[in-house]
């Protein structure tokens, strides 16, 4: 995804030892309480040693990705529309902390906080293949959590987005298209959601979940023909009706 939508900044929530980090060659911000980075790191990177839940709770929690003002650093950065600084959006995101339903609904409320309609926002562990995997008091090497409610959610209170699962090895992957940071809806509905979906073990997984009746293969994705124009878009700051017509071919894919 790095390679295809070639973003000009990343968010990495989850550091541990920085496998996935490594992948990126762009301003980055990588939080984590507790990272053990082992792997060489090629980017210009500010990592942040705190739960997500601190770091976003900062006045300015992506200052790294601020140009400030240095109008260079726009452009070394490929974002001349930016020499004038502003407020930072992200452009991928990859959500990998807690394997706790509730702490990855919040990463993903507060990373959509600080994206735009064009960014990509990924969440890590999403396709458990089994109930043992899918538990909230880990027991096995592979472990999901019950992280994949997240996308239940985001169907049934956000269908303005578009929700891809992937079929990755070994417990999935899912990309999430047509962030809006304006929304509220998922904050307003917090506590209900939670009420509802924080439940003890064992938990109830949907057949469809287990055997990833609906996830598409990551060739499939990469492969697809709106990357270009999802990219072009980014760039050029359209407004949020253009992801209008992209969204079709968004969804024809994971369909």
């Amino acid at each position: 995804m790095h390679r295809v939508y070639r973003p000009r900044n990343y968010l990495e929530i989850g550091v541990n030892d920085g496998r996935s980090l490594a992948l990126s060659r762009v301003p980055s911000v990588a939080v984590d309480p507790a990272f053990r980075v082992v792997t060489d790191i090629s980017c210009d990177v500010h990592l942040v040693k705190a739960t997500s839940d601190a770091f976003f709770a900062r006045k300015d929690p992506l200052i790294h990705l601020r140009n400030g003002r240095n109008p260079f650093r726009a452009l070394a950065r490929r974002d001349p529309l930016n020499v004038l600084g502003g407020d930072p959006k992200v452009e991928l995101s990859f959500i990998d902390g807690m394997h706790l339903f509730e702490y990855a609904l919040r990463d993903f409320m507060n990373v959509e906080r600080h994206s735009r309609w064009s960014s990509v926002i990924v969440l890590d562990d999403m396709l458990p293949r089994n109930v043992d995997e899918a538990a909230r008091d880990r027991h096995t090497k592979f472990w999901t959590g019950d992280v994949y409610k997240v996308v239940q959610v985001l169907r049934r209170y956000r269908p303005d987005l578009v929700v891809v699962e992937i079929d990755t090895a070994p417990t999935g992957v899912v990309a999430v298209f047509g962030a809006d940071p304006e929304s509220d809806i998922l904050k307003n509905a917090y506590d209900k959601i939670i009420e509802e979906y924080v439940v003890p073990d064992p938990q109830d997984v949907p057949e469809e979940v287990l055997v990833r009746k609906t996830a598409v293969r990551p060739e499939t994705l990469l492969g697809a023909d709106f990357w270009p124009a999802l990219t072009r878009a980014r760039n050029l700051r359209r407004p949020r009706s253009a992801f209008t017509s992209l969204r079709g071919r968004i969804e024809a894919v994971a369909s």
